[in-house]
């Protein structure tokens, strides 16, 4: 299955998910979503996710200076995006259900 539409669906969902654990630069968001399972995110995808809820007052920013190369810009989540966090989780728990009912309820018919 493709899951790319689905994973438009909830990026930015994903995105507070991480980032409210840990504040995060772009590439470190990109890493721990592909390692909690969602391996198909695109680094531009969550780029543009990051500036998206970073736009809307969802997370804070600031930038540390890199060893390694230039400066990393670091995403946190504040009081707005940590309420956002939570709607859209009982949100997504409530779809979630209503989704498995469906399937449940298909498989029984089938077999």
């Amino acid at each position: 299955m493709d899951t790319t539409q689905l994973l438009k669906g909830v990026l930015d969902l994903a995105v507070l998910a991480v980032v409210a654990d840990e504040d995060g630069y772009g590439y470190d968001v990109v890493r721990r979503l592909r390692a909690a399972g969602l391996e198909e995110v695109g680094d531009a995808s969550v780029y543009g996710t990051l500036r998206r809820l970073y736009s809307s007052g969802a997370l804070t920013s600031y930038v540390v200076p890199s060893d390694e190369g230039p400066h990393r810009k670091y995403y946190g989540i504040n009081a707005q995006g940590r309420s956002t966090l939570e709607a859209q989780r009982k949100d997504w728990h409530e779809f979630a259900g209503v989704m498995s009912g469906l399937l449940n309820d298909k498989a029984e018919v089938v077999r």
